[in-house]
């Protein structure tokens, strides 16, 4: 499956997600629940994935931690805050870069309509 089928699935099991349980929850409950669902629908989906970084050739495991990453593929960023900034952006597009993986998402669930908080990320993708 490529990325942007994935992502497709990301996005309506989010809309789907916050339409039923609407803004205001914690972001590990959506974490939780969008895993769940992404998984029903027969995705592989990791939580909570360690990205490392190199500095001057020593590797750290502590650097980074993935909110969800679906089917090696694709990286989600789950945020719940009132406004969605410059920083939530390059921390995804930081992740993307040192995966090499090159679609993310990130998603915003305290936005009253879901659809607002959403924002797609390339690195590289090849559409």
């Amino acid at each position: 499956m490529i990325e942007n089928e994935i992502g497709r699935s990301v996005v309506d099991i989010a809309v789907q997600i916050h339409r039923e349980s609407g803004p205001g929850l914690l972001e590990t409950v959506y974490e939780v629940i969008l895993a769940h669902q992404l998984q029903q629908r027969g995705f592989q989906v990791e939580r909570q994935v360690a990205i490392p970084i190199e500095y001057r050739g020593i590797r750290f495991d502590e650097g980074f931690r993935a909110d969800l990453i679906v089917e090696n593929q694709v990286i989600i960023e789950l945020k719940c805050v009132e406004k969605l900034n410059n920083a939530h952006k390059k921390q995804l597009l930081t992740y993307l870069r040192l995966t090499g993986m090159h679609l993310g998402f990130l998603l915003n669930f305290s936005e009253s309509l879901m659809k607002n908080g959403i924002i797609r990320t390339v690195n590289r993708l090849v559409e």
